[in-house]
């Protein structure tokens, strides 16, 4: 039988996909090890987290997951205190090099801890997972060594403005400019000699963080960067349902002026969500951690497939 072409594109993966999942056995590891729960939540849900940026995949009269958020925040509030999990997850009309439509996410939290315990433990996990990988105090990204050593850098969203935006925070809410300055000025320079927790956003991105006691003007949520490259999303979790129904409203409002349908509100969620206890969760981009460790350019460089290649 005559062989058919080898699909070389596909071959000259191997080796990231050998580092991306002795990357991902690390991951499993260190939470074990730590005695968190591996849970599994469902892909279709009847709806997401109203959020104005983010749009869901219909699938069936339901949505394909753009995080297992909801879900996992239902457990938290069931007593369950230590979760994580590392799901496919879906996000329409996202395509780049930084993007893909499906994706992995790694997702924990942890009761009894602030955005700042949860910094820590990001630290450690990377940490571990370089250690896995052979890294020891650096790693090479785009011609860059990233110093791993911790403790990494810590700098709020209003410290971040004054030093790389050519506009103030301020006047960037006013003018909807905060994303735009976000990823043409300040994104880039995060992270670069190693990697940085960006903290302390204003409460109107607050998403599902809860409000800074000292501070109401800012969300006790945090991004973590490597290299200029955004890796993961955190807080300190609301457990206001009253002020996180009000916060969902408000993006089903932003979502109908952008033309955009609104989701079905979450009620079980927020039903559920009074029992959660004072805890901190995170979302971590695995593809984006996989380019990181494997020096790559794009994200088709550490995936399986490319929808393109379906």
């Amino acid at each position: 039988m005559e062989m058919m072409d080898i699909n070389w594109k596909l071959a000259r993966k191997k080796n990231a996909l050998h580092i991306r999942a002795t990357m991902i056995h690390a991951i499993r590891g260190f939470f074990i090890d730590r005695d968190y729960l591996e849970v599994e939540t469902p892909s279709r849900i009847p709806g997401p987290a109203p959020e104005c940026n983010i749009d869901a995949i219909p699938s069936d009269g339901w949505f394909l997951h753009t995080s297992p958020e909801l879900c996992m925040k239902r457990l938290l509030a069931a007593g369950y205190p230590r979760i994580f999990q590392i799901p496919k997850c879906f996000r329409g009309g996202e395509r780049g090099t930084l993007h893909i439509p499906e994706f992995t996410l790694l997702e924990w939290y942890k009761s009894g801890i602030d955005y700042f315990r949860m910094m820590g433990e990001c630290e450690e996990l990377i940490v571990h997972v370089a250690r896995s990988l052979g890294h020891e105090g650096k790693i090479d990204y785009r011609g860059r060594g990233i110093d791993i050593q911790t403790p990494w850098e810590r700098i709020s969203v209003k410290n971040a403005f004054r030093r790389y935006s050519s506009v103030s925070l301020e006047r960037a809410l006013e003018n909807n400019r905060f994303d735009e300055i976000m990823v043409s000025e300040i994104e880039p320079n995060l992270g670069k000699e190693g990697p940085a927790f960006l903290y302390d956003y204003p409460v109107v991105l607050g998403a599902l963080a809860r409000v800074k006691k000292k501070d109401p003007g800012v969300a006790e949520r945090f991004e973590l960067y490597m290299g200029g490259l955004e890796l993961a999303n955190a807080f300190s979790e609301l457990t206001d349902a009253a002020e996180q129904r009000a916060r969902f409203e408000e993006e089903q409002k932003n979502r109908s002026v952008s033309g955009k349908a609104p989701y079905p509100m979450p009620e079980k969620f927020l039903s559920e969500l009074t029992n959660m206890p004072e805890s901190s969760g995170i979302a971590l981009g695995v593809d984006r951690l996989a380019m990181i460790f494997t020096n790559s350019e794009s994200i088709d460089d550490v995936v399986t497939f490319t929808p393109e290649e379906l």
